[in-house]
């Protein structure tokens, strides 16, 4: 497993913080990528075989970024030199300083999302790292999750009830393998006054599930299929 190492950003005066352009979600798939690298290293001695392997994973992850800037091909450039957990971990740190943070919704923008809430409380902002999610997600009242995420540059929210399985699965947010529990979200049909339970299986803690997340798409189709 590679390790990348908590920083915080101390940037003052005049220091100009990077342009950030990467997604959680795109860092965890370089972070794949760089441990591809590392075990096919430590596991095959093939020159020709570890070129294809490289080549490939620069390929997959420029294809994540349509439009790169020649600064930002900088950026990324030197995963293909990755050879050891080391130069993984030197790497996926020099990051960092380019991803995209999850927005950090006030209260009260929390409250609009999930309006039939009562004293909807939310997460304490000061313990959460928005650098390292691809949504918020939390809980009340025992098993009430509140689940958020960004579409088109806009916040929505899922509500829902999370109830532990005691089991271990794959998760249909991150599609890893954990301890799962099944969420459940009650919805109108378009009958009148008919609601629809509808629910899978995903991470009991969603800090694992947004460490895992390595495409939006899984997501977008579980918040979807909620929402229905």
């Amino acid at each position: 497993m590679i390790h990348v190492k908590e920083t915080t950003d101390k940037t003052g005066g005049g220091s100009e913080r990077p342009e950030a352009f990467i997604r959680n979600d795109q860092f965890n798939f370089i972070k794949d990528q760089a441990a591809i690298l590392v075990t096919g290293q430590a596991t095959g001695n093939d020159a020709e075989v570890l070129s294809v392997l490289r080549h490939l994973a620069h390929e997959k992850v420029f294809k994540l970024f349509p439009a790169l800037t020649e600064e930002q091909k900088t950026v990324l450039g030197p995963l293909a030199a990755v050879k050891e957990s080391a130069d993984a971990e030197a790497f996926l740190e020099a990051l960092v300083p380019y991803i995209i943070p999850f927005p950090a919704a006030a209260s009260e923008a929390l409250a609009k999302l999930f309006p039939k809430a009562k004293k909807l409380k939310g997460p304490k902002p000061e313990t959460v790292d928005f650098s390292k999610m691809s949504y918020l997600a939390w809980t009340e009242s025992s098993n009430l999750m509140y689940l958020v995420t960004q579409k088109d540059g806009r916040l929505e929210g899922v509500s829902g009830t999370l109830s532990r399985s005691g089991k271990k699965g794959v998760c249909a947010i991150c599609n890893r393998h954990s301890e799962v529990g099944l969420f459940t979200a009650r919805t109108k049909s378009s009958g009148q006054d008919q609601f629809v339970k509808r629910g899978n299986y995903i991470c009991m803690d969603n800090a694992v599930c947004n460490r895992n997340i390595n495409t939006l798409e899984r997501l977008s189709d579980f918040t979807a299929r909620l929402q229905k």
